[in-house]
């Protein structure tokens, strides 16, 4: 169970006295927690699945606060997030390729017979079943808006 290798990973990072990734663990622990007891109280066990979706989740939260502190000229708390979302990256499956997420989108878009933007909905329905947890949907949905133009 991966929340298990988090705890003995977060008894490790605190006595090599890591506080960057202690840190990250044990916010990474409590989001799994917390998921669990709004899926089913107490008795409920997050399985792989539902721990890889928390760890998107804190993923997709630093890339956007990394977005926000650019755009505020905050340096110090880009870098931070950055560092957490690279150890946070770890944990995440290996994503796909680029060049082989166009090859889905086009499959997609001629499976659907998407032909404009407000076709987006269609083609994404069909697409992140397939690669969910194996690309990002942001990006997805910029390789469809460019296919559609």
């Amino acid at each position: 169970m991966l929340k298990a290798i988090f705890q003995q990973e977060l008894k490790e990072s605190m006595l090599a006295r890591n506080e960057l990734k202690t840190s990250v663990l044990r916010m990474l622990i409590s989001a799994i927690t917390y998921y669990e007891i709004q899926k089913g109280g107490a008795g409920y066990n997050a399985n792989e699945e539902d721990v890889l979706k928390v760890i998107e989740k804190e993923a997709k939260q630093r890339k956007d606060s990394i977005s926000q502190f650019m755009n505020a000229n905050r340096q110090d708390l880009v870098d931070k997030e950055k560092k957490e979302l690279d150890i946070l990256q770890k944990y995440l499956p290996d994503q796909m390729p680029e060049e082989e997420i166009i090859k889905y989108v086009k499959e997609a878009i001629l499976q659907t017979e998407a032909n404009s933007m407000q076709d987006i909905g269609k083609i994404m329905s069909v697409l992140m079943p397939k690669l969910k947890g194996k690309a990002d949907g942001s990006i997805v949905t910029q390789i469809i808006k460019k296919e559609l133009t």
